[in-house]
Parts: C-alpha cells; sequence; structure tokens
C-alpha cells in the first residue's frame, strides 16, 4: 500500500467511523490483532476497545467530530494532527452533561500493513477537556 492510501484509510476512518458514527467499519478498516498503545483508561487495547471507547463518548458526546488538520504518510507510518470538537450532552467520566461546546487537540501515529491499520500511538490533551467541562481546575498542571 502506498502511502497515498494509508492516507485515504486514516480519512475514511475519521470521517465514516468518527464523524459518521458507522462503528461496524472498526472490523473492516482495523485488522484483527490491532493494537492500540494508549488505549483510553479501563478498555482493550484492541479493535474491541476502539469500539467499546466510541460507544462509550458518542453517548456523552453525540455530534463528536474529528477534523483532520494534518495527514503525513511515509512509507507504513502515518501521522495525523486533528482536533476534536463536541458537545457535553451526556454523562462522561462521572461529570454529568454540562452543554459545553469543546475543543481539544489530538495526534494520531498509526502503522497499516495490507491494508488495515495494525498499531496505533496518540497523544490526546486529555486535561483542556477535562477542563473545559469543569472537571479540573484550568492550569492544573
Amino acid at each position: 500500500m502506498s502511502a497515498d492510501d494509508n492516507k485515504a484509510l486514516a480519512r475514511r476512518f475519521y470521517d465514516e467511523v468518527v464523524n459518521g458514527g458507522r462503528l461496524e467499519l472498526i472490523d473492516e478498516l482495523l485488522a484483527p490483532d490491532f493494537v492500540d498503545h494508549q488505549p483510553f483508561p479501563g478498555v482493550t487495547p484492541d479493535r474491541a476497545g476502539v469500539r467499546e471507547f466510541f460507544e462509550t463518548v458518542l453517548p456523552a458526546f453525540p455530534d463528536l467530530r474529528f477534523d483532520v488538520e494534518d495527514l503525513v504518510a511515509e512509507g507504513d507510518k502515518l501521522a495525523a494532527r486533528v482536533v476534536v470538537r463536541a458537545t457535553h450532552r451526556g454523562e462522561f467520566l462521572g461529570i454529568p452533561p454540562t452543554r459545553k461546546e469543546v475543543s481539544v487537540s489530538l495526534v494520531d501515529l498509526i502503522r497499516f500493513e495490507d491494508g488495515l491499520a495494525v498499531e496505533r500511538w496518540g497523544v490526546t490533551d486529555t486535561l483542556a477537556l477535562m477542563e473545559q467541562l469543569g472537571g479540573a481546575p484550568v492550569g492544573a498542571v
């Protein structure tokens, strides 16, 4: 697969799975032995955990949107800089709905093999999210 093919697969995941809520595509886009090296706390580091994460997050943020700002691919790896936007409309991590619009940044590094994502490393500005929801004081770090 080419770098452009990997970019197309990543865009498809962000556009169709996340923005479109089509969680059934996770099994089509992630390898059966997919490994998430930074899974959301409490979920398994595999594609079942990816599905569980979105099943947990979508009820809390039903308008969840991942806006891809940059995609850089070389060889079998791809880096994505993404802005996550959503409105907090359901309980999340014990925080009742605030109706606040939130915006946080994330960076994903994804390795592909045979047309599927096989590994992910990621960094999400979780502190910024918690500050915006009132779950952490501003400047808590």
